[in-house]
Parts: structure tokens; C-alpha cells; sequence
């Protein structure tokens, strides 16, 4: 563990540990997940887990909650040994764990997932105006108020959706919160509202994990940071003066240089083309992408930029307009026309829509590629195709057969654009290409983009994230409503993009 307070200066004194871990390890068939853990979790405290994917947070998540045991190692709660065997140790003894991919039951009421398991009764029948009280006190307490406790959860947004399995978790009496890439799916309003909840629980007296990969998010919200590295911690420091640069040397224990490559690249013909087209989703979208360019989309989350992608791929019919590639008409909307025009897309959710988790990599990668028809001797063929890509693409896996699901976040995203270039394409559109991955993987992913569009593809990319956009992209298109408003150049500024996305650009004056 790192000792960094005679560099950054003397911290405020840590509060009493809520749980102590201590000498942790874990170790799968190859690999050692955790190694000699030791972390403190204060009484009250916002405590930040940072690391690359592959790194030890989730699998010390997954230990916490009773899904793996550790094979060695204790775990304390207020100075008391505790044994955690399964995830109903857990949560009797006050852990409560929100995960990125959110455990509600959509089809139920907000009242009916808070109580799920531990109902309000009025002898044997659910008390459902009991449920429904408490429900709204829960979320008034967090800042939820104005959601009806009587409301199909399916029908909330995601921050929404979050606040419901917060007021759950303290519903449970939940002492230590544990959020794994909260803020993942969340444009910023509704980032900075989790943010005040996050307070709101601290303030009293609760305790929150907040696992990200989000390094301002970090700065700004960690009481404390642990950073986690092949296994270990690197370093567990209150957040007194610290930069990013000093998270990013723990994390990866090296100096990320430049982060986005040069933009030093010639665009050349036309590879797609546009012209006015609308869905149920967007309308009037013009547009154009070139070889050896990347094409940036932009806007606010809901703005229509993944629908923009899901048009051109064929996933949306058209109710108008057309599209060209190479200056022929693209004659309907289906993937499988899409695929034999080379356009290929990495969807926005590579767990949902992209990896087919309990197969191998070399099958991710080369489905596509067979299901195309290959004559004789395919599967020999199939297997050099993976592992020219594989060893193209930096992928680091165990050997062709492993399960992509064991992947880290970083070399899933990988495995889903090699089987992109197994089909050779000549457009690729990327949606939010590094949602979800570290930071030295994010690198990784910068300078494969740059190195695909220099090789003469077109790339179209959605990112979430304005400087990612700005770092790659040549141009920048800007939605609004399911229109483009807007066409910026490369070197646009922040404000100028968010002016535009949200309709105010005069506000920019002579700036």
C-alpha cells in the first residue's frame, strides 16, 4: 500500500471502520484475482475503488456479497469477525449492493420492489397502502419525492430506477452501499442528482462504495480512494490533494502520454451518405463520412445519436430518405443488407447487444464472418481469422477457447470490433466504444480508432463523453431532439458543443 501523506500533504484523521478487510486473496483456474487485500471502510465516508478491468474491484465486490468465498483472509464489521457464506449474510449483516446493470423488477410498482421480500401485511395479504407510505418516505428521504410509489418501475428513468434501489437498500436497514458504475448509463443532471443523494446518505451516517471509472467523478466525490492493480491494492489515501495524474500512475504503474492520437489524418471519397432520413426515432438526419475520417455524434443523452446508428445499420426502418454507400443507393433497412454493404457497428451495451458471454473468443469474434456462408474448410479458416485479430488487436486473453464473459471490459470491447474487421468493413460505426472500460484501455481503444480510420475505413462515433469526442473526432455532428442542429469542426470547444446540443449557441456571443 502506497504511504503518499508526506507528498500530499497531512489528510483529515479517517473515521472508525463500519468493515475492515483484511488479507484477502482469491484465485481462479490461472489466474489470482486478489492478493493479500487489506482496506478499511469508514463510518460515513464516500470511499472511491478505482482500478483497470481485471484489477480486483468487482471480485472483492463479489466477495463482500457472499457470491465467491475468499480463500483466505477475514472481513470485520465494527471490529466483530464476520463470516459471509452467502449473499443473505451480507445482507443481514447491512451491505446493500447497486450494480451497473440495475436488479429491478420492471413490471412491478416502485412500492412493490422497494418491500420485495420483507412486504408490508395486514394479516396474510400484502398491505399495499402500507407499502406504498413507506415507498414514499424512502424516496422523499433521498430526494425522490416527485416519484409516484404506485408507478410501473419500468416506466422511470434510470437515475429513477436508481433511487428505487437505494430506498431499498436502506428499506433493508443497509449500513454500507456498494454502487458499481453508477453513473455509467446517467448524462450529467442526472449524475449530479445521484451525487446529492450520495451526500444526503452519508450525512447520516450511511456508507458508500462507489466503484468508477470516471477519474473527475472520482476527485470530486472520494472522501477516500483505494486503487486497486493486478490484485493488490496500489494505494489507499483520503483525497486530500490529489490529481489525476497521481490515480492514473497508481492504476497503471506508468505514464499515460498524450491520451488521443494526433488528428493528422487525410479524409478521402465518400464512403456514406445520408439524405434526409427520419424513423420513429429521428427526423431529417443529413449526413456524410468519408475514408479515413472520423465522424463524431453528438448531443445530450436522448438526443438521437444512437438512433442515428441504429438507422444506418439497418436496426430502424426508414419512414424517409436514403442512404448511399459508395454512391449506390442502400435498397432497405435490414442488418444483413448492411452487413454486405461492409457497414459494421459496435453497439452502445456490449453485454446485452454485443458478447455472447458463455462462448468463446474466437467464436465473438468470427460469428459474423460464418454466418455470411464460407465454403469448404471454414473452420480452419475461421480459427487463423480469430487469432490474426486477437494478436491485431492487442486482445489479451489465455488462448482462442476462453469465454469472453471472463474478459476484462476493455478486451470484450476489442473482441466486439474484430468481429467488425472480420467482415472487412468500410464503415464502422462505434457506440460508446469505452463505456465502461479503465483508462489505460481507453488508450488502447483511442489508438485503434485512429490506426482503423488511417487504414481508409470510415468511422462514425457516439460517445457520451465531450472529451473523447473532441480527442477523435474530425468533425463533429451535433443532435437535438432526433434532428442534427449542427456541424462543428474538430477543434470545437466544450461549450460550443453543449451550446449546440442544448439549443443555445447565441449564448456563446463573440466567444
Amino acid at each position: 500500500m502506497t504511504d503518499t501523506s508526506s507528498t500530499l500533504g497531512v489528510p483529515p484523521a479517517a473515521p472508525e471502520p463500519v468493515i475492515s478487510i483484511t488479507g484477502v486473496s482469491k484465485r481462479f483456474p490461472g489466474v489470482q484475482a486478489l492478493d493479500d487485500v487489506s482496506v478499511d471502510i469508514g463510518v460515513g465516508e464516500i470511499h472511491c475503488w478505482i482500478g483497470e478491468n481485471g484489477a480486483g474491484k468487482s471480485t472483492l465486490i463479489k466477495v463482500l456479497a457472499g457470491i465467491f468465498a475468499a480463500d483466505s483472509g477475514t472481513v470485520t464489521m465494527e471490529g466483530r469477525p464476520v463470516a459471509i457464506r452467502t449473499p443473505n449474510d451480507a445482507l443481514r449483516l447491512g451491505m446493500a449492493f447497486i450494480l451497473q446493470e440495475l436488479t429491478v423488477v420492471e413490471s412491478l410498482s416502485v412500492a412493490e420492489n422497494i418491500t420485495l421480500g420483507h412486504e408490508a401485511r395486514r394479516g396474510p395479504l400484502f398491505d399495499a397502502p402500507a407499502a406504498r407510505e413507506r415507498a414514499a418516505k424512502l424516496m422523499e428521504s433521498i430526494g425522490f419525492g416527485h416519484v409516484d410509489a404506485a408507478a410501473r418501475v419500468g416506466s422511470l428513468s434510470k437515475a429513477e430506477q436508481q433511487g428505487v434501489m437505494i430506498a431499498r437498500a436502506l428499506s433493508l436497514d443497509a449500513r454500507v452501499i456498494f454502487m458499481d458504475e453508477a453513473t455509467a448509463a446517467l448524462d450529467e443532471a442526472e449524475v449530479r442528482r445521484l451525487f446529492d443523494v450520495i451526500h444526503r446518505l452519508t450525512a447520516t451516517g450511511h456508507s458508500v462504495v462507489f466503484v468508477s471509472h470516471r477519474l473527475e467523478e472520482v476527485l470530486e466525490l472520494a472522501d477516500h480512494v483505494t486503487v486497486f492493480k493486478d490484485g493488490r491494492v496500489a494505494a489507499s489515501v483520503r483525497n486530500h490533494d490529489l490529481t489525476a495524474g497521481d490515480l492514473i500512475h497508481w492504476m497503471v504503474g506508468r505514464e499515460i502520454g498524450q491520451a488521443f492520437p494526433p488528428k493528422t489524418r487525410t479524409p478521402g471519397d465518400v464512403v456514406l451518405e445520408a439524405r434526409a432520413i427520419s424513423t420513429a426515432s429521428i427526423e431529417d438526419v443529413s449526413l456524410h463520412a468519408r475514408r479515413g475520417e472520423v465522424v463524431g455524434l453528438g448531443g445530450l443523452v436522448g438526443s438521437g445519436r444512437s438512433e442515428v446508428l441504429r438507422a444506418l445499420y439497418g436496426l430502424d426502418a426508414l419512414q424517409k430518405g436514403e442512404i448511399l454507400i459508395g454512391g449506390r443507393q442502400v435498397a432497405a433497412s435490414s442488418i444483413r443488407r448492411a452487413m454486405r454493404s461492409r457497414i459494421a457497428l459496435v453497439p452502445e451495451d456490449r453485454r446485452s447487444q454485443g458478447i455472447i458471454p458463455k462462448r468463446p473468443v474466437e467464436e465473438n469474434i468470427t460469428i459474423s464472418w460464418t454466418q455470411q456462408g464460407q465454403g469448404r474448410g471454414w473452420r480452419s479458416v475461421s480459427r487463423r481469422l480469430a487469432l490474426r485479430l486477437i494478436e491485431e488487436l492487442g486482445i489479451r486473453t489465455r488462448g482462442p477457447r476462453q469465454s469472453v464473459a471472463t474478459l476484462s471490459g476493455g478486451n470484450q470491447q476489442k473482441v466486439l470490433v474484430g468481429r467488425c474487421l472480420a467482415l472487412e468493413p468500410g464503415l464502422l460505426l462505434l457506440d460508446e466504444p469505452t463505456r465502461g472500460v479503465d483508462v489505460g484501455a481507453k488508450s488502447e481503444i483511442y489508438q485503434l480508432i485512429d490506426g482503423l480510420a488511417r487504414r481508409g475505413m470510415a468511422v462514425i462515433l457516439v460517445t457520451s463523453e465531450l472529451p473523447e469526442l473532441l480527442g477523435l473526432a474530425d468533425r463533429i455532428l451535433v443532435m437535438r431532439e432526433g434532428r442534427l442542429v449542427g456541424e462543428l469542426p474538430g477543434d470545437a470547444r466544450e461549450e460550443e458543443v453543449i451550446a449546440v446540443a442544448m439549443g443555445h449557441r447565441e449564448s456563446l456571443g463573440a466567444a
